[in-house]
């Protein structure tokens, strides 16, 4: 390639966005949390999909796979994190894409009391935000621990 110097040049290696999945699971109507990550995420330069109230784990596996994305944030506030995260995990788990190279990458926030936050990360969620957690700190953990995919096109 040629760059506009004349001169030769490498080509650039494709950057590839993470691509991550903010979600609501349950009945928990309370999404100004979630809204407010989605858009730090966005503004980090991250594709974002945000899937909007009272998804079902199912509803939440399904638009992360078509979306081919690298992580799901679950934001979960009604108390029903234990069941929703471990559902989650359960349904990715089962398309293999719990762990390994292929793992979309399962985090999180909301009111989760300490000693369920431990429960959670031994189930395979990789981290919980909890109130208080400032945008910066959620950016640079996903920056950190989440891989794009690679790019279907290369």
């Amino acid at each position: 390639m040629v760059g506009i110097s004349g001169h030769e040049t490498a080509a650039a290696p494709s950057q590839v966005p993470l691509r991550i999945v903010v979600a609501k699971a349950g009945l928990d109507g309370h999404d100004r949390g979630a809204k407010i990550v989605a858009r730090a995420l966005r503004d980090a330069g991250m594709e974002v999909i945000y899937t909007g109230l009272h998804q079902t784990p199912e509803q939440i596996v399904a638009t992360a796979v078509a979306e081919d994305a690298s992580a799901i944030g679950l934001s979960v506030l009604s108390g029903a994190h234990l069941t929703l995260f471990a559902r989650v995990i359960e349904l990715l788990a089962a398309q293999d894409l719990a762990e390994g190279p292929d793992a979309i990458v399962v985090f999180g926030g909301g009111i989760v009391p300490e000693e369920d936050i431990v429960t959670l990360r031994q189930l395979g969620v990789r981290e919980i935000f909890t109130p208080g957690a400032s945008m910066a700190e959620i950016v640079a953990w996903v920056r950190a621990n989440v891989a794009p995919r690679p790019d279907p096109g290369l």
